[in-house]
């Protein structure tokens, strides 16, 4: 594949609302879950986040790293990462591209390295993360267990899946 073949393929490549990030969403929803997307807080939140930690860096007032799900109540998110663009330690995540190997391995190590800072600084704002890797999504209902056994029981009611 040639560079250019190679930027247009990467180019078409979304960053949010990816079918892995839809699906966890729907299976949170059908669980009666309900949650903020990409990194968004409720203003009284982000209000009490600054009081607690003045120097704390939030901008356009969404939480560190913009994590794909959030639950604001819970202070809990939820990160859906690519084995890929994250650098997983699965196959697919270990795959490199042959063409302009140097560029995709720094960005994939800076990527990998950004995730860990953005999962400390949420630590430090008193906020659990969770992963989810692209790989892991084949079972729905494994999936779902994870995501109960990490959030809690929801407020609702549930749907089995």
């Amino acid at each position: 594949m040639s560079a250019q073949q190679r930027s247009q393929l990467m180019s078409k490549i979304r960053g949010k609302n990816t079918k892995p990030e839809l699906f966890v969403r729907r299976l949170l929803h059908a669980a009666g879950y309900r949650f903020r997307l990409q990194g968004s807080i409720p203003r009284s939140t982000l209000e009490n986040i600054l009081k607690e930690h003045p120097d704390a860096h939030l901008p356009g007032g969404k939480l560190p790293g913009r994590p794909d799900i959030v639950f604001s109540a819970r202070h809990q998110v939820v990160f859906v990462n690519g084995c890929f663009w994250h650098l997983h330690d699965c196959p697919d995540g270990q795959h490199a591209p042959q063409t302009n190997a140097e560029f995709w391995e720094a960005k994939r190590t800076a990527t990998r390295g950004r995730d860990q800072r953005t999962i400390v600084a949420l630590r430090e704002l008193g906020w659990e993360s969770m992963v989810l890797w692209e790989c892991e999504l084949g079972d729905p209902k494994v999936v779902l267990d994870r995501l109960t056994g990490f959030l809690g029981p929801t407020d609702g009611s549930t749907v089995a899946v």
